[in-house]
């Protein structure tokens, strides 16, 4: 029997493998290594076992536990569903203004209208419901047709010039473009714009005031606030929706533009409406 090598400068024996006159060193792992590594090789067998882990062709084992992720998610759907749906019964049993005054329901139905906001009014109001050019803004407090939650939810439900609604809200700017001298509307223009801002003529916006009175008023009311109940717009409050300046004053005394905004009642359920009622109130513009 050959007697073992040492390495001269380690002091441990080689295996007694040689190359080019390179010596291997025999260092085995350390037992502790060995068999943590044998540990984690049963573990590994008993995990395929239990669990699904193997591929098939169609498939994979399913392991005698029988456990599933896709089983255990739909069990916590399920369990959010079933929470889900007892809130929903108490909102679809109550009034809006009932809904927003308790904490639970109003947190429940901001959640829920935010994320019906999400998917049906945000290409019109934007993301942040800032509205844009010809969209109204819902953060302010300038409301077309009134702020106050059960209107809001009229609004949401009927839309604004729905033909498809029986009970939409209606009205009207007629053009006066065949009513005023363009002198005229130039004048009532200037008088407008300069309720909230200082007109490019203000001998003009002198000269409006009457025409306004006698032509503008019946609806914008004397002092051109407005009027909810025919969503007749406040003038006197600096927020414009079809334009700013005297220019698109006078375009709109001209040609009127009226929005139209879809009557979401058939669409989204009783419930949903009042849940996006609650959202668009609680915004900061409600009244």
């Amino acid at each position: 029997m050959s007697k073992k090598h040492i390495d001269e400068i380690s002091g441990v024996e080689t295996t007694g493998h040689d190359w080019d006159g390179i010596r291997e060193l025999n260092t085995p792992m350390p037992r502790w290594w060995v068999w943590t590594f044998c540990a984690t090789i049963l573990w590994a067998i008993g995990y395929a076992a239990a669990y699904p882990a193997i591929p098939m062709i169609t498939s994979a084992t399913k392991g005698y536990i029988g456990f599933s992720s896709r089983g255990e998610l739909q069990q916590d759907l399920n369990y959010a569903k079933a929470g889900k749906m007892a809130f929903q019964e108490m909102i679809a049993a109550k009034s809006v203004q009932e809904i927003d005054a308790d904490s639970a329901l109003r947190e429940f139905a901001i959640a829920g209208g935010g994320s019906a906001f999400k998917v049906n009014c945000v290409p019109c109001h934007g993301s942040g419901a800032s509205g844009g050019p010809g969209f109204p803004n819902l953060n302010d407090d300038d409301w077309l047709w009134g702020g106050d939650l059960k209107t809001i939810q009229t609004t949401i439900a009927h839309g604004i010039r729905f033909d498809g609604d029986a009970d939409t809200n209606v009205s009207q700017m007629p053009g006066f473009a065949d009513i005023l001298k363009p002198e005229q509307t130039k004048q009532v223009a200037a008088y407008v714009w300069g309720l909230t801002n200082i007109p490019s003529n203000p001998a003009l916006a002198e000269s409006g005031k009457q025409i306004f009175l006698d032509n503008c008023a019946a609806c914008h009311g004397e002092d051109a606030k407005g009027n909810a109940e025919i969503g007749a717009p406040d003038l006197a409050d600096a927020i414009w929706l079809k334009g700013r300046g005297e220019d698109s004053i006078v375009r709109q005394v001209t040609a009127p533009k009226h929005g139209v905004m879809p009557a979401w009642g058939g669409r989204l359920g009783d419930t949903t409406i009042k849940e996006l009622t609650v959202f668009v109130h609680s915004l900061g513009g409600g009244t």
